[in-house]
């Protein structure tokens, strides 16, 4: 978080959600006129979900790296410019303005980049061999994509035995048969990694920071799991067991069941927390703040037996977190983090999050449940360490909150905002503006002021989510922000 006190304000849009030509929002031109836009609003703060490739039904949550960048989210037009892509390459652009489009991805854009990666290799071999050498997991994420995408298998649960179990000889002659698509996967990942740095530099140029998220899990059959399998809990079938997930709680009555493999936190601990470490700074190399997803967690995850059908039957294990943050921090210094602290939060929780100083999060849609004295009320704030959302990735968008929300829900929230409900979005862009958070955000969809249909993710569900693309961003709506920035001195000055 800042050191300084001042008021902050953002946006909360990941770049598959970006306008523009194409598949899915880029790393192009889209994303600099967001850049613009987020400027002219008044805003300093652009949040995306995590940047690595997505898992099972497109979720960046379940990514099968936690060290790869997202290669879909490559600007084609940006690899034209740079040489590696011809104009006419790109006959044919699918485009969906409402839906990230996947088959299209697969189809189209994929390929385009595989092309690109290769050029890069034949023209800069040396480029691509310094950062080989600068990121060692690149290597590891090169083979595994290869035999999965050779094999036609989801993970390294369905590799071969000796390549399952990693035998050094097994990998030597992947390595050695399939050199020049190994270098062409490296390749993407360093196309990935330019064009990311751009966008960087553009928004340090307009004084907007991004903030990124870091999820607590790792994918069961992953990259990360097959290259550190003593890190986690397996059962005598060799699949996770017991599993992550979560209670139930707000947003299902019977937990969240993710499935992904818990950490064997002794193996953690003997190695100094090695890995937590690597990963901390990788993700830190990307953004200016990290969002630490499923924070309480990092104090006791909810432990599911991998026979169990959903979560109610879980009970929470304890996890080392304080030790963990102080040898990362031992390591890295500052770490400029927040806690995601939402969902059933015990004492325990709050404590580590106390002792780390670090903000929490107050979502104002499940405030207006209970009584006046509610935790996420913006009145009962103790102070300005918090961060202030209408919603997340993970809700309804206001207007589809508003509209099924029981009526003592939407009658509280029409009162304690002096609304009428006409505009539930902007009235809690209004609310957490003015709250005394040092940091307030809201999705763009409430900016937009779009209804269900516009939703990023409904927990518990597994299709149709992480699809949601703006098709527009009115120049109207970011000078309503950068006034209510102005009213509530969260604008940026200069």
């Amino acid at each position: 978080m800042h050191t300084a006190m001042r008021r902050h304000a953002g946006v909360l849009l990941h770049p598959t959600s970006l306008p523009g030509p194409g598949p899915c929002g880029d790393l192009g031109e889209g994303a600099i006129r967001f850049l613009d836009w987020l400027a002219e609003a008044g805003c300093t703060l652009w949040q995306t979900l995590p940047l690595n490739p997505p898992g099972g039904g497109f979720s960046p949550y379940g990514s099968p790296s936690s060290f790869a960048g997202a290669t879909h989210l490559i600007s084609v037009d940006r690899l034209v410019a740079e040489g590696l892509l011809r104009v006419d390459e790109l006959d044919g652009r699918p485009h969906h303005p409402h839906r990230v489009d996947t088959d299209a991805l697969d189809a189209w854009h994929a390929p385009l980049v595989t092309r690109a990666a290769r050029r890069l290799c034949d023209e800069d071999a040396a480029s691509v061999s310094a950062f080989k050498a600068d990121n060692p997991w690149a290597v590891d994420w090169a083979l595994f994509e290869l035999i999965r995408t050779e094999l036609r298998v989801d993970g390294w649960w369905g590799f071969p035995d000796g390549l399952r179990a990693r035998d050094r000889t097994e990998l030597d002659k992947v390595l050695d048969e399939h050199g020049g698509r190994i270098d062409e996967l490296i390749a993407a990942q360093m196309i990935f990694a330019r064009q990311w740095s751009a966008i960087r530099r553009a928004a340090q140029i307009r004084n907007i920071e991004i903030v990124g998220d870091i999820p607590i899990f790792v994918a069961g059959d992953g990259c990360d799991t097959w290259c550190d399998r003593d890190l986690f809990r397996w059962g005598a079938d060799g699949r996770p067991d017991p599993v992550s997930g979560a209670p139930p709680d707000q947003f299902s009555d019977i937990g969240q069941r993710w499935g992904g493999p818990l950490y064997d936190w002794p193996a953690h601990i003997r190695t100094d927390f090695a890995w937590w470490t690597r990963r901390i700074k990788a993700a830190l190399s990307l953004v200016d703040h990290l969002r630490v997803d499923h924070f309480r967690g990092f104090a006791a995850a909810w432990e599911i037996p991998a026979t169990a059908q959903d979560a109610r039957s879980g009970a929470w294990g304890r996890s080392p977190g304080s030790e963990l943050f102080a040898t990362v921090r031992k390591n890295l210094g500052r770490l400029p983090i927040f806690a995601e602290d939402l969902g059933i939060i015990t004492p325990d929780v709050e404590a580590l999050r106390k002792e780390l100083g670090i903000p929490g999060m107050k979502v104002l849609q499940f405030a207006f449940g209970d009584e006046a004295d509610h935790e996420y009320l913006p009145h009962n704030y103790d102070g300005t360490g918090w961060v202030a959302y209408t919603g997340t990735h993970d809700n309804d968008t206001a207007i589809g909150w508003y509209h099924s929300s029981p009526h003592k829900i939407q009658h509280r929230y029409r009162v304690y905002c002096g609304r009428d409900g006409s505009e539930p979005g902007w009235d809690l862009i209004r609310t957490a503006w003015a709250s005394t958070a040092q940091w307030a955000i809201t999705p763009a969809q409430d900016v937009l002021g779009l209804g269900g249909d516009a939703r990023m993710n409904t927990p518990g569900t597994a299709t149709g989510n992480w699809r949601w693309r703006a098709s527009d961003l009115p120049l109207h709506a970011a000078h309503r922000l950068a006034e209510l920035g102005w009213v509530y001195g969260r604008k940026a000055v200069g």
